[in-house]
C-alpha cells in the first residue's frame, strides 16, 4: 500500500499503535505457569476492547488472536495448552485489522533466568531491527535493507531464517510490496515509493537459515532448520523522504 491521505495515515497510526500496546500488554503477563492460550487471551481482549479484530483469524482463519511461538518454534505458533517455563524464550507477534487498515508487530522475550547467549541474541535482534530501519528513505533500493541485516548478522556471528520475509501491509495482512527480504538477496531490484507502508521484520539466529513445517498435524507452527534459538523483532513502517515512520510504537 501506497499512502495517498492523511486520513489513511491517521488509521494506521491507530491500528498500529493498538498493536504495539495489545503486544506489551501480553508481555507484562508474560511468567512462568501461564498457558499460551491464556496470554492469547490477554491480546484478544485488548484488542477486542479497542475496537480491532486479529488479522490472522480474519485473513486466514488462524486458530488464535495471536501468534505465540516458544523456542524451537519460530513463527505462526498456535495458542494452546503449553505452559511457559522458566528459561523459555518466546515470540509474540501480534498484527489486527481497525476500519479497515491493518498493522503488524512483534517481540521475542526470553523469561528469567536468562542465559548469556540468549539475551546477547535478544539484544542483537533488536540491533538487527534497527539495521534495517536506517536503511528506510522513499527512493531508496529495497534491497539496502536486507544488504544492511546480512552484514550485522556475519559481522556478529549469526544467521538469518532465509524463507520468512517482511511484507507490505495497509489494506490487508499482506499487501504489496509481497516478500521484501531480510537478507542480502541479488534478485532484489525494487525501491520505496514515499508513502510506502511495509513491515520490517529480519529473523535472527544462532545457527538456523531456514523455517520448515513440523508435521505432527499443525499446519501452522514452522520451526528452525536446523534447530537453533531464533528471535524476530518487527515494525510496521511507512517509507518517507525523512526516512523511516514507525506505526507500531505504544505511546
Amino acid at each position: 500500500m501506497v499512502i495517498s491521505t492523511e486520513d489513511e495515515l491517521a488509521k494506521l497510526k491507530d491500528i498500529g499503535r493498538l498493536c504495539a500496546q495489545a503486544m506489551e500488554t501480553m508481555a507484562k503477563a508474560l511468567e512462568p505457569g501461564i498457558t499460551t492460550r491464556e496470554l492469547d487471551a490477554i491480546g484478544r481482549k485488548f484488542l477486542e476492547a479497542n475496537g480491532a479484530q486479529s488479522a490472522p483469524e480474519t485473513c486466514y482463519q488462524f486458530p488464535g488472536a495471536t501468534c505465540i511461538s516458544v523456542n524451537e518454534e519460530v513463527a505462526h505458533g498456535i495458542p494452546g495448552d503449553r505452559v511457559i517455563q522458566a528459561g523459555d524464550l518466546v515470540n509474540i507477534d501480534v498484527s489486527a485489522v481497525k476500519d479497515g487498515f491493518f498493522g503488524d508487530t512483534g517481540s521475542s522475550y526470553a523469561v528469567p533466568p536468562v542465559k548469556r547467549e540468549i539475551e546477547k541474541l535478544c539484544r542483537d535482534g533488536r540491533r538487527a531491527l534497527w539495521t534495517g530501519l536506517q536503511q528506510v528513505k522513499a527512493g531508496k533500493p529495497l534491497s539496502g535493507i536486507g544488504n544492511a541485516i546480512g552484514t550485522f548478522a556475519k559481522k556478529n556471528r549469526y544467521t538469518l531464517i532465509t524463507n520468512l520475509s517482511s511484507h507490505g501491509i495497509g489494506l490487508t495482512l499482506h499487501d504489496e510490496p509481497k516478500e521484501i527480504p531480510t537478507w542480502p538477496d541479488r534478485h532484489e531490484t525494487r525501491s520505496m515509493e514515499d508513502g510506502l507502508v511495509f513491515t520490517i521484520e529480519p529473523f535472527l539466529s544462532l545457527g538456523a537459515n531456514w523455517a520448515e513445517d513440523g508435521g505432527n498435524g499443525d499446519p501452522w507452527a514452522l520451526y528452525s532448520d536446523p534447530r537453533a534459538p531464533t528471535v524476530q523483532y518487527e515494525h510496521t513502517i511507512v517509507a518517507t523522504r525523512n526516512g523511516p515512520l514507525i506505526l507500531t510504537l505504544a505511546d
